[in-house]
C-alpha cells in the first residue's frame, strides 16, 4: 500500500506500482471504440502509461494534453491514457481538445487494472479511482520506470518518463 495525498490529506492505494525491471501485469481496458484492448495489442511498441484520477480535472486534462503534445515526437512509442472515465466521456474530451497522438483506455468495467497496477485509491473522497502515476515500458513489456504522483494534483514528471524511453 503506498500514501500519497490529496491536497495535503492522506489517502492510500491498493498497493504499490510494479517494480522497474518486473513484466508488467496483463490488462483489459476499453477503448474509446468499445473494443477491448490488452496489453498484447501494443507488443513490439514502447509504451507510456498515462494514468490518473479522471479527465474532468484540470491536472489530469492537462497531462494528457501534455502527452498528445510529446507523443507526435516519439519513435515506436504509444501513449495510454488511462482511467476510469466512461469511454464515451474519453472520447468526447479528445474530441473537443483535438487530441489525436495518445490512445484513451478506460477501466471502467471491472477496475481491475488499478488493483493489479496497486494504485487504486482505497480510501478518501476519490475512493475507487486510479491515483495519478506514469508507467513506462519497453517493447516486452518490461517495466522502465514508474512514478506514482506524491500529491494527487500535481503533473508528473514528463521529462523523466520520456527519458526513460531511451535509457
Amino acid at each position: 500500500m503506498a500514501t500519497i495525498t490529496l491536497k495535503g490529506n492522506k489517502i492510500n492505494t491498493a498497493g504499490n506500482l510494479p517494480e522497474t525491471g518486473s513484466k508488467a501485469p496483463d490488462f483489459l481496458l476499453t477503448a474509446t471504440d468499445l473494443s477491448t484492448k490488452s496489453l498484447t495489442n501494443y507488443k513490439g511498441s514502447k509504451l507510456v502509461l498515462n494514468i490518473f484520477p479522471s479527465l474532468d480535472t484540470g491536472t489530469c486534462a492537462a497531462s494528457v494534453r501534455q502527452f498528445n503534445k510529446e507523443a507526435s515526437e516519439l519513435e515506436n512509442t504509444k501513449v495510454l491514457c488511462i482511467s476510469r472515465d466512461l469511454p464515451f466521456a474519453q472520447s468526447r474530451f479528445c474530441a473537443a481538445e483535438g487530441i489525436e497522438n495518445v490512445e484513451s483506455l478506460s477501466d471502467f468495467k471491472t477496475g481491475q487494472f488499478g488493483k493489479d497496477y496497486g494504485l487504486e485509491f482505497v480510501d478518501g473522497p476519490l475512493e475507487g479511482l486510479h491515483s495519478r502515476c506514469v508507467v513506462v515500458l519497453d517493447e516486452n513489456g518490461t517495466v522502465k520506470y514508474t512514478e506514482q504522483v506524491s500529491e494527487t494534483v500535481d503533473e508528473p514528471n514528463y521529462k523523466a518518463a520520456l527519458e526513460a524511453l531511451y535509457e
